[in-house]
């Protein structure tokens, strides 16, 4: 990964302090070990932290168009730059270097906004075109690189990899965002667009954007990509001729680097399909893979990746989560910058710092449960679903809902047995039950939780209105592409 950072005088041209964006920028010095830029300008500073992959001599960051006019910080890769690079060399562009940061520069200079269509891969970056006046803002569309975002009072706009970066800057406002607290205790984070901070956000996934210094100009995010489900009707034997085919191309072209490659192997299905497939795309080599083990054989896998890495002889290496690792509880809050509660950081954590070691590169398979329904939760869901088409709202709600008040919460009893929740669930729509399914505290536990002064703050809001406002543009009603775009959504 890498680091972007700058700041932009949307009022004036006035010199930005180099001394404050070079502190923006440090803050992130663990997302680039490799190198550091900055470009300033009349009202405007840009910044990177470097971990190189591809085009490792070359690709310093911020990096230009031959004219020198439009400059790009960028963090990602885009997988397809070796065809790009040769469309926009056909089409009259000169290039530099033999990376694919410079793709982006004659990407924006071809085609402008519409640059983000042609790209396929994980990023976010900023490009400054002095001629225009703009600076343009994209995230590729699952979200996968972060970007941050602040408008300060004076004018001054901050963008960042991460939330340190905007804090950091002297006039930055820390006031909270109370709705965020109800968002925590919910999902155990703050969805897009907001943060922790009133006046900090994040770039949606599949969005952009654009800030003209020449004219009017808005913060409103603009969406160029959405999931669609409306042309996923395939056959069972189209899907079998077409997955191996798909999967294996998602990998080959995630292993293009110039820098030792690995993946994270769990022992299940997801990421051992990852390194099944990279062992078939790299016979010369063994693959490298880390995986982290637990102290606690409830929750230990490692025997799972231990046959996975004999049966692809993977050169393996693994490690051990002590359940009394406390040490690194404050290091992973100073990472995160605002609250999260996904009990997989630490392990998460602890398998990237093994990896570290002996790779640069290192593929996962984060994503497979949203894209192929394997979530336990999305079962229970079409069976509420069945039992909503059966029985009518005024019949379920007092009904399932009386049921949910006073059934006992019973986490220690076998799993029939554990129907608190999906009774309040069936008392529900859909949308609300599954939010409802989601929680990590349920909604009267948070009301019992929550102080009177909180509650006047979040002014009746609850965080079902994310979900609410996803759903309403999810354009299916299959139930179960219903909250995989929810999960995907957030």
């Amino acid at each position: 990964m890498c680091g972007i950072a700058g700041i932009l005088q949307l009022n004036n041209t006035d010199q930005v302090n180099q001394n404050v964006l070079k502190v923006m920028n440090t803050l992130q010095s663990h997302r680039g070990p490799d190198d550091d830029g900055y470009h300033f300008e009349a009202g405007i500073g840009l910044a990177h932290r470097r971990l190189s992959i591809i085009d490792i001599a070359g690709s310093h960051q911020p990096l230009f168009n031959e004219t020198g006019d439009v400059a790009v910080v960028f963090n990602g890769e885009i997988y397809n730059f070796a065809e790009l690079t040769v469309e926009l060399k056909a089409r009259g562009h000169i290039f530099s270097t033999h990376g694919d940061t410079e793709t982006i520069v004659h990407a924006w200079e071809e085609w402008g906004v519409d640059c983000v269509q042609h790209f396929r891969g994980m990023f976010a970056f900023a490009i400054w075109d002095r001629n225009k006046q703009q600076l343009f803002m994209a995230r590729d569309r699952m979200g996968i690189k972060p970007f941050f975002y602040s408008l300060l009072p004076s004018g001054e706009f901050l963008f960042g990899s991460e939330l340190k970066v905007l804090t950091a800057h002297p006039d930055f406002d820390k006031s909270l965002y109370y709705q965020g607290i109800e968002d925590y205790f919910t999902f155990g984070y703050i969805p897009e667009p907001h943060t922790i901070y009133a006046n900090a956000y994040k770039l949606n996934p599949g969005h952009y954007l654009l800030l003209d210094r020449s004219g009017a100009t808005s913060l409103k995010q603009t969406q160029y990509w959405d999931i669609d489900f409306s042309q996923t009707v395939l056959t069972e034997q189209q899907v079998k001729s077409e997955l191996l085919d798909r999967l294996k191309e998602a990998v080959d072209i995630r292993m293009i680097a110039e820098v030792p490659l690995g993946a994270f192997l769990s022992g299940g299905v997801d990421s051992s399909a990852i390194v099944a497939l990279m062992a078939q795309l790299q016979q010369d080599n063994p693959v490298n893979t880390c995986s982290i083990g637990f102290d606690d054989q409830q929750f230990d896998e490692s025997d799972y990746a231990s046959q996975v890495a004999r049966q692809y002889q993977t050169n393996h290496r693994s490690g051990m989560v002590d359940r009394n690792d406390f040490s690194l509880i404050d290091k992973l809050a100073a990472l995160y910058d605002e609250p999260y509660a996904d009990s997989s950081a630490m392990p998460t954590y602890r398998v990237c710092q093994l990896a570290r070691k002996h790779v640069t590169v290192a593929l996962s398979g984060d994503g497979g449960d949203e894209l192929f329904g394997g979530y336990r939760r999305y079962r229970y869901q079409l069976h509420e679903e069945k039992m909503r088409g059966i029985m009518p709202q005024g019949i379920r709600q007092p009904l399932f809902g009386t049921l949910g008040n006073v059934y006992p919460k019973l986490d220690w009893a076998p799993r029939f047995l554990r129907a608190k929740t999906t009774f309040q669930s069936l008392a529900m729509n859909a949308v609300s039950g599954y939010c409802n399914t989601m929680s990590i505290m349920r909604a009267d536990a948070r009301a019992a939780l929550f102080s009177p002064q909180l509650k006047q703050k979040l002014g009746g809001y609850q965080s079902v209105e994310v979900f609410k406002r996803h759903a309403a543009n999810a354009n299916t009603d299959d139930p179960l592409k219903l909250v995989q775009y929810l999960d995907m959504k957030t």
